[in-house]
């Protein structure tokens, strides 16, 4: 399950990524946009202000996101996004922040990018954090005896579950598109106690709270917590850096 409350604890800071994506997108028209994983729904709203003609197609995988979207006054609907076909006019596709959950995605854009018609856009962003001590410390917690039993090998996502930008620049190159890839590295600024925790709890961590008791979860939080802090040590105003690497692709179909 995801909760948007918690998601959105760092609204501004995950949505950077999202705004520097559709900059990149040079759909002036669109029929159809797309989003696919809209989560709670905050940031499809802006897809639809740029593009105030298009149809807004709004999905995400969580019930509860797509609760929250529909709340904030989106038509959006439950639908996996490796069962999601296109229709005919969809002109602007964006995946923001969605395919590092999906194994295999790399044989979502090849099919997309089949499907789509010419002139499309697809837009995708992933999270390429995960040999950062934010990732690899949950990940080493919980292949310690204490939870190895009950935190199987894969409960978390590792460096394996995306690629860099030279990666999606050839594969979507080699599927027919005209691409655009970079990587960056954001530098957030968090603020209150435990704060890397906060963030990857609303997002990295939720496979572990499910897998966990609540007194589990809990006892594996305050374990995690003291190497957090000392990998992304506070500083004396409260905030902490926290160096967040993410990896764009924008293809136009050929």
């Amino acid at each position: 399950m995801w909760d948007p409350e918690k998601y959105l604890d760092y609204a501004d800071q995950r949505g950077r990524p999202f705004h520097d994506l559709i900059a990149r997108i040079g759909a002036t028209a669109p029929r159809r946009v797309v989003d696919l994983g809209c989560g709670p729904g905050n940031l499809t709203g802006t897809l639809g202000k740029r593009w105030p003609a298009a149809i807004l197609e709004a999905l995400d995988s969580s019930p509860e996101m797509v609760d929250a979207a529909r709340a904030a006054g989106l038509d959006a609907r439950v639908l996996d996004v490796q069962d999601w076909v296109p229709a005919d006019d969809t002109d602007v596709v964006v995946t923001n922040a969605v395919l590092h959950w999906v194994p295999g995605h790399e044989d979502l854009l090849r099919r997309w990018a089949g499907q789509l018609p010419s002139g499309a856009w697809l837009a995708m962003q992933v999270p390429a954090n995960f040999d950062a001590p934010s990732h690899t410390l949950p990940r080493e917690l919980a292949a310690t005896p204490e939870w190895a039993d009950r935190l199987p090998s894969g409960t978390l996502r590792d460096e394996g579950s995306v690629g860099d930008a030279r990666h999606y620049a050839g594969l979507l190159a080699d599927a027919g598109c005209l691409v655009d890839t970079w990587e960056t590295t954001y530098v957030h600024r968090l603020s209150g106690p435990d704060a890397i925790l906060e963030w990857i709890t609303g997002t990295a961590l939720r496979p572990v709270k499910a897998a966990l008791g609540e007194d589990s979860w809990q006892r594996f939080r305050a374990e995690l917590a003291p190497l957090l802090d000392e990998a992304y040590p506070p500083r004396g105003d409260g905030t902490t850096w926290f160096p967040f690497r993410r990896v764009f692709a924008v293809a136009r179909i050929a």
